[in-house]
C-alpha cells in the first residue's frame, strides 16, 4: 500500500503544531457545548422585570398598604402584585401598614415567602350558585386596619434600609389615600428619605388623580407612580424572558473562528521522508 502525505525530513517538529491545533479544537467544542446549555438555563429561568425599575442589585423593601380604606378591588390588585412577585427569584422585605407598621418580612427574604401572605387578597373559585364568594380573613382585618398613616410605613422602612441594608430601595404599594393629618408627617420622612439618598418607587392601587398628584408633588420626578392592575389585566409586574442576545453574539464568534480556520488551515498530512 502506497502511503499518503507530505514527505519531510522535519515532519517530527510539527507534533507541536498538531497538538496545538487539537486543543484550539477541543476548546471551540467545549465553547459550543457550554453555550447550548447556557441557552437552555437562560430560556427554563426567566428574568423577572418589574414595572418599577429597581436599581441594580437593589435590596428591596415592600411597604404594603392594608388600612381600611383598601377596598376589595384594591385587594385583587394587592394579590396581583404579590403573586407576581412571589414567582421571581429577587428577595424582599415586607413592611405592612395601617395607622401604625411592623415589619413581617426582613429584608433578603426569598421571593417565595411572599407567597403565603397572596391567599388573604385572592377570591376564592365560585363552586355552587349563589352570592358571591369573599376574600378570606386576614390576621390585620379585626386588630390591625384601621386609619391610614403612610408616613408609619415609611418611617419604619427608612429605619430598616438604615440599619445595614446594601443599596436599599423601597417600594410603596398603596391606594395613596392618606389620613390628611398625617401629610406634614409624611412629607418630612420622605425628604428624609432624598437627603438619605434611598430610592423610593410607588406602586398604585388604583389611587384618584388628586392623591396621585400629591404624592408625585412630595416625592418629585426621580420617584415614578406606576399602577398595579386586576389579574385578569395587564400585570403590575411581569415575568418575561429576555432573549439571550450575549449567548448568540458568542456563538457565533465561535461558529466564525472554527470557519476561518477551517478556511485557512485546511487539514494537512505529512510523513517522514524515507
Amino acid at each position: 500500500m502506497t502511503s499518503s502525505g507530505i514527505p519531510l525530513t522535519d515532519a517530527g517538529r510539527l507534533s507541536g503544531y498538531v497538538h496545538r491545533t487539537l486543543v484550539i479544537e477541543v476548546a471551540a467544542l467545549v465553547a459550543a457545548v457550554a453555550l447550548v446549555l447556557g441557552f437552555a438555563l437562560s430560556s427554563r429561568h426567566p428574568q423577572v422585570s418589574t414595572v418599577t425599575s429597581l436599581p441594580t442589585n437593589a435590596n428591596a423593601i415592600v411597604v404594603l398598604d392594608l388600612s381600611a380604606s383598601i377596598s376589595s378591588d384594591t385587594f385583587s390588585r394587592i394579590g396581583n402584585t404579590l403573586a407576581q412577585l412571589a414567582n421571581g427569584r429577587d428577595r424582599y422585605g415586607l413592611i405592612v401598614f395601617s395607622d401604625e407598621a411592623y415589619e413581617a418580612l426582613p429584608p433578603g427574604t426569598p421571593a417565595a415567602d411572599l407567597r403565603p401572605f397572596v391567599r388573604y387578597f385572592v377570591l376564592p373559585t365560585q363552586t355552587t350558585p349563589g352570592f358571591q364568594p369573599s376574600f378570606p380573613t386576614n390576621p390585620w382585618t379585626t386588630t390591625f386596619t384601621a386609619g391610614t398613616k403612610i408616613s408609619a410605613g415609611m418611617a419604619l422602612a427608612r429605619q430598616v434600609a438604615l440599619a445595614g441594608v446594601r443599596r436599599p430601595v423601597v417600594v410603596l404599594i398603596s391606594d395613596l389615600d392618606d389620613d390628611p393629618g398625617d401629610v406634614p408627617r409624611l412629607a418630612a420622612v420622605l425628604a428624609q428619605y432624598r437627603a438619605d439618598g434611598i430610592p423610593t418607587r410607588v406602586v398604585g392601587l388604583n389611587p384618584t388623580p388628586a392623591d396621585q398628584a400629591l404624592f408625585a408633588k412630595l416625592l418629585g420626578p426621580n420617584a415614578p407612580i406606576v399602577q398595579a392592575s386586576l389579574p385578569n389585566g395587564t400585570p403590575a409586574v411581569r415575568s418575561s424572558t429576555g432573549f439571550p442576545w450575549v449567548l448568540i453574539v458568542l456563538g457565533i464568534a465561535v461558529a466564525g473562528v472554527l470557519a476561518v480556520h477551517q478556511a485557512w488551515g485546511p487539514a494537512l498530512s505529512w510523513r517522514e521522508q524515507s
